[in-house]
């Protein structure tokens, strides 16, 4: 099996994002009972491919159950904006290790990034951490991760047999699922036990395009 295009997830994958965002959504969030909000932190840990529009009204509907407006909701997303993109332009907060493989590998494989993140808040952080120019396209919420991997693959017309995903939940998992593609796991322990699982890009090399 050659694989010649790899879609990355964004957060936990390339930035090591989580505990900026985890306190943004407490922040955020503050005004309410902690004991609803830890509920919220929890359901934030465990659906890390899910974006803050659905976050925000999960947070209202199925927590708090009260209606929330989009326009409300917007709102909500500018304000955690506001609280984490520019913190998440420093590249310390880059992973060494997946960073380390996309800049020594860009050539070799068509690279792609397909996020749950805002897109705007998204290419705003990868130019500030000057990443950018590794990928072919950056794309983030509101579209959902299964069909920004479906346009990437129609717009490339990439083989779906040798384009892959990678990411860091089970939702990255089942976006590259729905669109028969393959999928490695990184990073979480909850999806250590597959076949497929990276430990270390050391380790990682599926053929590309080095005839």
């Amino acid at each position: 099996m050659k694989i010649k295009n790899i879609i990355f997830d964004f957060d936990g994958v390339i930035l090591n994002s989580m505990a900026i965002k985890t306190k943004a959504f407490r922040d955020l969030f503050s005004s309410y009972p902690k004991n609803v909000v830890d509920d919220f932190i929890e359901y934030h840990l465990k659906n890390g491919g899910v974006s803050r529009y659905r976050k925000i009204d999960y947070f209202h509907k199925q927590l708090l159950g009260i209606d929330i407006s989009e326009k409300e909701i917007l709102e909500y997303a500018q304000k955690y904006s506001s609280l984490t993109r520019n913190e998440l332009t420093d590249p310390n907060y880059l992973i060494q290790d997946t960073f380390n493989f996309i800049k020594c590998n860009h050539s070799r494989y068509n690279m792609h990034i397909a996020s749950g993140a805002d897109e705007k808040d998204l290419i705003y952080i990868c130019n500030g951490l000057e990443i950018s120019k590794y990928f072919m396209t950056i794309n983030g919420s509101p579209i959902i991760k299964s069909e920004i991997i479906d346009t990437i693959l129609t717009t490339y017309k990439y083989k779906k047999e040798e384009t892959c995903l990678i990411g860091d939940s089970i939702n990255d998992h089942e976006a590259a699922k729905k669109n028969s593609i393959l999928f490695f796991g990184y990073n979480c322990k909850e999806l250590a036990h597959m076949n497929e699982y990276i430990s270390t890009f050391n380790e990682f090399d599926m053929g590309a395009n080095d005839e």
